[in-house]
């Protein structure tokens, strides 16, 4: 897996201060994405050991309300294999002291569905260790700039804990 960047301090991509990691690779392509250039999977810096041990180190601040997944497109099915280790070493070493936020243009729907492509064998442990999921596409013709962590007004933000435990998309703030 490659990424774009690594923004350490980020106050745009959630709540709080926050560690974003945009990876690189989308299929989804949405006209009017604000940075095309990650929907290349070889665009950026590859994905290493290291980078994940700078990753903790930068979460390992009193400051740092958590971590953001974002891109390009966490979802895609390379991209899961790689974070999926990476987000279990997060919740291994600061367990429920970080929250962690993702960022995807898939529904939550087509990640649950056995039948979508974003949705693989780590996708159901991925998702059970994110908080908040902000999901579907990016609509240029719903495109809406006074909404709140989201682009477009058909994305969600959802609390993800509660939508899995319920079955039915809980909203993170109305």
């Amino acid at each position: 897996m490659h990424y774009a960047a690594i923004k350490d301090c980020d106050i745009a991509n959630g709540e709080g201060v926050r560690v974003s990691l945009f990876v690189s690779g989308c299929t989804n392509q949405c006209e009017g994405c604000f940075q095309p250039e990650t929907w290349d999977f070889e665009f950026g810096t590859l994905f290493t050991q290291t980078t994940a041990e700078e990753i903790l180190t930068m979460l390992d601040r009193p400051f740092i309300q958590g971590l953001t997944l974002l891109g390009g497109e966490p979802f895609e099915p390379a991209n899961q294999r790689e974070l999926l280790p990476f987000v279990e070493a997060v919740r291994a070493r600061f367990g429920g002291k970080k929250d962690i936020w993702a960022f995807s243009g898939f529904t939550l729907e087509e990640m649950q569905n056995p039948q979508a492509y974003p949705c693989t064998k780590e996708t159901p442990s991925l998702l059970s260790m994110i908080d908040v999921l902000v999901d579907g596409r990016f609509v240029l013709s719903e495109k809406d700039i006074s909404l709140k962590f989201r682009g477009s007004r058909n994305q969600r933000v959802l609390n993800l804990p509660e939508t899995l435990k319920k079955g039915a998309p809980v909203l993170f703030f109305d």
